[in-house]
């Protein structure tokens, strides 16, 4: 094929309806990265002379807009488009009127905060074409190691979201370098020549996180000498990194939405309001979902810090890190050269580590120093790792007897289900987020 035949090859054009500017941008930026054309509407009416004006090939629309909701353009749309295909967004109050309205001609629908992955799969599906999503990655840091397909899309969609200038939830297991992609998504973004800064909600006193974030005056209380700036102010045109932010007070929170909604804040004993442009990554090992149901964390202030999430898998979930990892651990604690033996790298691979790569260095850490700068034996891992492992391998039969079964049944229902992997989720039991990570696994590692 002639360049100027790959030039002639029109691109699918989606149409993007949502009021809120932020989530729309996303969605758009995401699209075009993707090697899709995309426009963009702010509610139903403008999209319906858009969709008049364009003929779109695909349309993802927001359900809750004033004016006229998603579900009532849809109905609005099938009058003269009556085969697009439409994708719902919506929060989970919704999810009922959404699966509804697929009955009526909507192709699918996906919940907030957006999956990125997920949606890139249903896009590139319902269009029957393949997307440019697989771009090289940027240069890494020198000592960030990535070698796992799942934390190859990770990166890829910080680098998307990092150029979106939103609010970004990181969820994951502890230790699993949730700070690490922070700092890379401040780096990518537009804000790197500004500050980088960071705050341990659970680090630091109850009494003194409003400080410790807002700043206070002299005099604020005992022992408040001087006056002093908070992370917020001194993060402003830059970055902060909200680590732990679960472990948040609730009466902070509410001064913390209201920060995050204009900008403005009031140093602890001032009833000033000052204000500071402050991008805001927050990172939890918690449920936060679980915690807003049971009263210990705002609603509001879930959803505005949880404008994209980015799920960092566990490192047992990403072996192919492991190694790598570890070489690189070894090779800085002993420059002069310390060696991991054959026994030892399986014993890594094999180990489950619920601390992550946190434990790994530690684990490392410690057989760098029995072997005194020698190969790495299995006599120089800590007890701890080597009864680990040995239950572990007891049980790895079983396991993997368990896994199969799981993989027949889920496969069994999709097929069922037609390939509907919303209708299959709910006969499984399990969210479509799981189900995705699921299928992705199996493709990975096929019989």
């Amino acid at each position: 094929m002639t360049e100027n035949s790959l030039q002639s090859v029109k691109r699918p054009l989606i149409l993007v309806v949502d009021d809120e500017r932020q989530h729309r941008e996303l969605i758009i930026r995401c699209l075009l990265g993707w090697g899709f054309d995309a426009i963009q509407a702010e509610d139903g009416e403008q999209a319906l002379l858009k969709a008049s004006e364009t003929s779109p090939d695909m349309i993802i629309c927001d359900v809750r807009m004033p004016n006229m909701n998603g579900l009532d353009f849809v109905l609005a749309l099938r009058q003269t488009h009556p085969s697009v295909p439409v994708l719902l967004v919506t929060a989970y109050p919704d999810i009922r009127q959404a699966i509804d309205a697929i009955k009526d001609g909507v192709l699918d629908y996906l919940t907030k905060p957006i999956d990125l992955d997920e949606l890139h799969d249903l896009v590139a599906a319902t269009l029957g074409v393949h997307s440019e999503a697989d771009e090289d990655l940027p240069a890494l840091p020198k000592g960030v190691i990535v070698r796992s397909p799942c934390m190859k899309h990770v990166l890829q969609h910080a680098q998307r979201v990092a150029e979106a200038d939103v609010a970004v939830l990181m969820t994951g297991e502890s230790g699993t370098g949730k700070e690490v992609l922070a700092d890379l998504i401040h780096t990518w973004s537009a804000r790197a020549q500004k500050t980088f800064v960071k705050l341990n909600c659970a680090a630091i006193p109850e009494n003194m996180v409003e400080s410790e974030l807002f700043g206070h005056t002299k005099g604020a209380f005992t022992g408040a000498v001087a006056a002093r700036n908070g992370r917020w102010p001194t993060a402003d045109g830059g970055t902060l990194l909200l680590d732990e932010v679960g472990e948040l007070p609730l009466p902070l929170q509410a001064k913390l939405l209201r920060a995050l909604q204009d900008g403005s804040y009031s140093p602890l004993g001032s009833d000033k309001t000052q204000h500071a442009d402050v991008r805001v990554i927050a990172a939890t090992n918690r449920d936060l979902e679980q915690d807003v149901a049971d009263g210990r964390f705002r609603e509001d202030l879930y959803y505005r810090l949880n404008v994209v999430e980015i799920y960092l898998p566990p490192l047992r979930e990403r072996s192919e890190e492991i190694i790598p990892l570890a070489r690189q651990f070894a090779a800085a604690f002993e420059p002069s050269g310390s060696r991991i033996g054959r026994a030892v790298e399986q014993i890594l691979r094999t180990y489950s580590w619920p601390g992550n790569v946190r434990e790994l260095r530690n684990v490392v850490q410690g057989a760098v120093l029995m072997a005194r700068g020698g190969v790495m034996l299995p006599e120089h891992l800590s007890a701890r790792v080597m009864r680990a492992v040995t239950d572990r391998t007891d049980t790895l039969t079983s396991d993997a007897t368990l896994a199969e079964s799981e993989k027949r049944k889920i496969l069994s229902t999709l097929t069922e289900c037609n390939g509907n992997r919303t209708r299959a989720a709910q006969r499984l039991g399990i969210s479509r987020r799981t189900l995705l990570y699921r299928l992705k696994a199996y493709a990975q590692d096929p019989e």
